[in-house]
């Protein structure tokens, strides 16, 4: 199940259960710091939960999207460990 970003996963995962879930950063978010960036995308892959989530952005990169805001998203999904969440 695709989610955009206006959808809070959490909530998401509320009604669906444990059905596979992708999504759901805010597209404008990779206009804000690196740090706002890598926050954000901690708090969605922990309110997706550890199973049956694919990581994305809610739509789409826009054409004016800084290159920076891409690579903090990146960096902070491929720094993720649920081992480091205990």
């Amino acid at each position: 199940m695709a989610l955009d970003w206006r959808t809070h996963i959490g909530a998401a995962r509320t009604v669906l259960g444990d059905i596979p879930v992708m999504g759901n950063l805010d597209p404008i978010l990779l206009y804000a710091p690196a740090d706002e960036i890598r926050e954000r995308v901690r708090s969605i892959i922990r309110s997706a939960g550890p199973r049956g989530h694919v990581f994305n952005l809610g739509h789409g990169v826009l054409p004016t999207t800084p290159i920076e805001g891409v690579e903090a998203m990146v960096a902070a999904v491929r720094e993720w460990r649920w081992s480091d969440e205990g």
